[in-house]
């Protein structure tokens, strides 16, 4: 559990086969508990979690223990299709832009975001539910669509292909298989141009001298053209780039003070404690230790997390130093350029040339610290004597 995007502030070993769906169910029950001791009671703080949280039994605790939750409408929930369609079909949507500090690259464009208010209702009770949809669209969403027009391309062609094979003794038919052909196009995601073409049908031999060539019949045959509906793969391509948010703040003061791009913003910090994650299974480290003991196990754990609480304290000091000197470009990053996002393995590779001597009990610099030792130093509210004195 993390506040202010990273900073764990509760943690715990569990089995890694364990369920998401029960962690959040445990989590819940013990969630307003450890707030209670920091003098937060329910309602003065929201629960986000990730779309595994969305169970009947976790809507319940949470309605119970009146916790207020952010989270995810999981794609498989019928009501998640229903309010994207409603969303796309209605077409008002509230702009809320873009969420990135930064510019993008051609590579990863800024997306910019906008939102449609609804409800849903899940397990007989009803919820807020607020439509996002993204300028950056699911890559994988969007394969899935071009997989499923080519298919249906496939099919439609294969149909006018063995229709059209054998010619139409008479335009009746034709026209009849025109109109058979035009009811499935018009179910897809593609138009269908036919055209019916009359060809002659002439008898053997050359007509008498002076006679004109008379036809013994007519033959129709079907001249057919597919290209893609754009208005129906339109709101398709469309509905890929949304996705749910799911929450409980729905009186109309929660929706004054929570609009929709607030509570995006906290949705999106969930990166975060992925970010954490990665620092807490580092294989440098977790690779090379081997306990047997769960007693041992759990004290591992503590350590990590306090190891990791130190590394998230620095790089929140660290910001917010970048944050109150507006008037600077920033802290030195990497390859010597200014950055107003420094962190805390950043910050270790900058002092990863400072030598210390000891001659006794006494500490000292091995060399003067350079320029971008004491501006590291400044921005975490320390000075060259944290590395004598002890």
């Amino acid at each position: 559990l993390c506040v202010e995007r990273n900073i764990p502030l509760l943690g715990a070993c569990h089995n890694g086969n364990s369920s998401d769906k029960t962690l959040n169910n445990e989590l819940l029950s013990n969630i307003g508990k450890h707030m209670a001791q920091h003098g937060l009671e329910p309602g003065a703080f929201i629960y986000v979690a990730d779309a595994a949280y969305v169970t009947e039994d976790n809507l319940k605790k949470s309605k119970q223990r009146n916790l207020k939750v952010l989270s995810r409408l999981p794609a498989n929930y019928s009501e998640c299709s229903r309010v994207i369609q409603e969303a796309v079909a209605t077409n008002e949507w509230i702009y809320i832009g873009t969420l990135a500090e930064s510019s993008g690259s051609a590579k990863r464009p800024t997306a910019y975001y906008k939102a449609f208010d609804t409800h849903v209702q899940l397990y007989e009770n009803n919820y807020r539910a607020i439509v996002l949809h993204s300028s950056v669209h699911d890559k994988r969403r969007h394969k899935r669509i071009d997989r499923l027009l080519a298919v249906k391309r496939q099919q439609l062609e294969k149909l006018c292909k063995d229709t059209a094979a054998k010619p139409f003794f008479c335009r009746d038919d034709a026209q009849v298989a025109t109109s058979i052909l035009h009811a499935v196009a018009k179910s897809g995601y593609h138009t269908l141009q036919i055209q019916i073409e009359e060809k002659a049908k002439y008898g053997r031999g050359r007509p008498a001298n002076g006679q004109p060539r008379v036809p013994q019949g007519y033959q129709y045959i079907l001249r057919y053209n597919i290209d893609e509906n754009d208005q129906a793969v339109k709101p398709l391509r469309l509905e890929a780039g949304c996705f749910v948010l799911l929450t409980n703040l729905s009186t109309d003061q929660e929706i004054e003070e929570w609009p929709a791009d607030k509570l995006l913003q906290p949705y999106k910090e969930q990166n975060g404690i992925e970010k954490n994650f990665s620092f807490l299974k580092d294989p440098v480290i977790v690779n090379s230790i081997f306990l047997k003991k769960p007693e041992r196990i759990e004290v591992l754990g503590l350590i990590l997390l306090i190891s990791l609480l130190i590394w998230r304290l620095m790089e929140r000091c660290m910001q917010q130093y970048v944050e109150k000197n507006n008037s600077s470009p920033g802290i030195t990053g990497w390859k010597d350029r200014p950055t107003r996002k420094p962190t805390a393995f950043m910050m270790t590779t900058k002092f990863s040339s400072v030598l210390l001597v000891k001659q006794g009990k006494e500490r000292k610099l091995a060399r003067a610290l350079k320029p971008v030792h004491i501006e590291y130093l400044k921005a975490l509210g320390l000075t060259s004597k944290i590395f004598i004195v002890p």
